[in-house]
């Protein structure tokens, strides 16, 4: 058990995305369909006819989002709002129906509001980012979000929701395999300062006690999504916490740290003028470790040396003064001690000095990175990329679903969900907690599934599936372009 107590677990629980690409997903479910293949056929078009349909359903939806951030995307909303002519009061209203439509497409595509528990438990150690940094609340607006939040209340809403929001959907692993030579003498020399503190009993004046611990369990803490009885258990492995062996010293180390799959971070810029800026940030970012979060906040202070390093310097200069004098007041003060005080003192001094040089640079690099490889879009992209995800989760959910009741024949909603996570769990070794109920809304507006007075679903056969549906807009868009293109021949 006491070794246990040294390893820093998150426990992460599954969330309800399908993680299998569409078109892989209706190959493997083709191929076990064990009968002629005129039903491939028609399941491939049921499939086909499943995604036309819902895209349709959300057409308009989606056209409207589009329309509504047109006004506040930050390139041109500006010159489109003064188009309109436009009161501030209608521009309010603008404002919070984009909200609105914003935070029911997250919803949608299954991506969560962080909340502070999340936030500590995520920055509640270091990975590759050593700095403090905080958000400059002056350059934020706070009136946006306090207006819609007031209108539109929710729980467990982080401390900063009335500045902007961190929105966040599925996990991943991050792993660094290198020598880390100054981590590890940073962490060598912060092993060997912590002891001479605690000798010396001047360990209480540079490290202080947490009040509240984040969990009452100090073995793992938790990410929690869904209430779910399988979940993930990820290992947060660093530097500060290995065993410096010298096979760990002299070769090279695996560090790692579990990520948010996906990040997408909202908010508005506060304005220097005295007409309000209404320009609205939508940024989207990829696979970012949890403990390097902050490389997402917007508008971000340069960082400096925190006031616990000041207070370092401080001490570790008045101890080495006292001490230095003390020692030349006595008659018979040896030189060597005094020496090794002073050098002792000043290395420490210097190594802080150092260490945040080298955190600085660090840092510098991580933005750099963030902007070029971890951010996948801003503005419309991410909200066009919002959108089709939206359609691909909810298509794969309704074939998934409609294709268990057809092999398996008729099941009860627990049933359904039970078998559609087995199924995806079997073929493609994947996870996730299922939406039962959402595809069966679907399928039953569809008209290809219907519920019996036992409580148990069962499907259309696929032929009958396809009449009820009928032939979509696209198929005649494709049919016309196939006879435009032979009759061209």
């Amino acid at each position: 058990m006491g070794k246990k107590k040294k390893r820093d677990i998150i426990h992460l629980e599954k969330e309800s995305v399908i993680p299998v690409l569409k078109h892989k997903l209706i190959a493997a479910l083709a191929n076990r369909i064990k009968r002629s293949r005129s039903d491939v056929d028609e399941f491939l078009k049921l499939c086909q006819r499943v995604e036309y349909t819902i895209r349709a359903w959300y057409l308009l939806q989606f056209e409207d989002l589009m329309r509504l951030y047109s006004f506040f995307e930050p390139i041109h909303g500006a010159q489109k709002l003064e188009q309109q002519n436009l009161t501030p009061e209608e521009i309010d209203v603008f404002e919070q129906d984009f909200l609105a439509s914003l935070f029911q497409v997250m919803e949608k595509s299954n991506f969560k509001i962080a909340t502070d528990e999340e936030i500590e438990v995520a920055l509640s150690a270091q990975y590759r980012l050593n700095l403090p940094i905080v958000v400059n609340e002056n350059k934020l607006d706070k009136r946006l979000f306090t207006s819609y939040f007031a209108k539109h209340p929710q729980d467990d809403l982080p401390y900063f929701a009335d500045k902007f929001i961190i929105f966040r959907r599925g996990f991943g692993i991050d792993r660094l395999n290198s020598y880390f030579i100054m981590p590890k003498i940073n962490t060598i020399i912060s092993r060997f300062w912590r002891c001479f503190l605690k000798v010396t009993g001047l360990k209480r004046l540079f490290f202080r006690k947490r009040s509240a611990p984040i969990t009452e369990d100090p073995k793992s803490i938790e990410i929690s999504m869904d209430n779910s009885d399988e979940s993930l258990y990820v290992e947060r492995i660093r530097i500060e916490k290995m065993k410096l062996s010298i096979c760990n010293l002299l070769g090279k180390v695996t560090i790692q740290e579990p990520t948010f799959d996906r990040i997408i971070v909202v908010y508005r810029r506060a304005s220097a003028k005295k007409e309000r800026a209404r320009n609205i940030y939508v940024k989207h970012f990829k696979s970012i470790p949890m403990a390097d979060m902050e490389i997402v906040l917007p508008e971000k202070k340069n960082p400096g040396l925190t006031p616990v390093d000041w207070v370092k310097f401080i001490v570790s200069a008045v101890i080495g003064l006292i001490t230095v004098i003390g020692s030349l007041s006595n008659p018979k003060a040896d030189i060597r001690v005094i020496l090794a005080i002073l050098t002792s003192v000043v290395g420490y001094c210097v190594k802080t000095y150092f260490t945040f040089q080298n955190n600085l640079v660090s840092y510098q690099s991580l933005i750099t990175k963030s902007v070029y490889d971890k951010q996948l879009d801003s503005g419309r992209g991410t909200l066009l990329h919002l959108c089709d995800d939206v359609i691909q989760q909810e298509v794969k959910e309704v074939i998934v679903s409609f294709f268990i009741l057809m092999v398996q024949g008729e099941a009860t909603r627990q049933e359904l969900d039970r078998r559609c996570e087995e199924l995806i769990t079997g073929e493609f070794n994947e996870k996730c907690n299922f939406d039962v109920d959402d595809a069966l809304q679907k399928l039953q507006k569809l008209g290809i599934v219907a519920k019996d007075p036992a409580g148990k679903y069962a499907c259309t056969d696929l032929k009958h599936a396809n009449e009820i549906i009928g032939t979509t807009t696209e198929e005649v868009v494709l049919k016309a372009n196939k006879g435009d293109c032979s009759f061209g021949r």
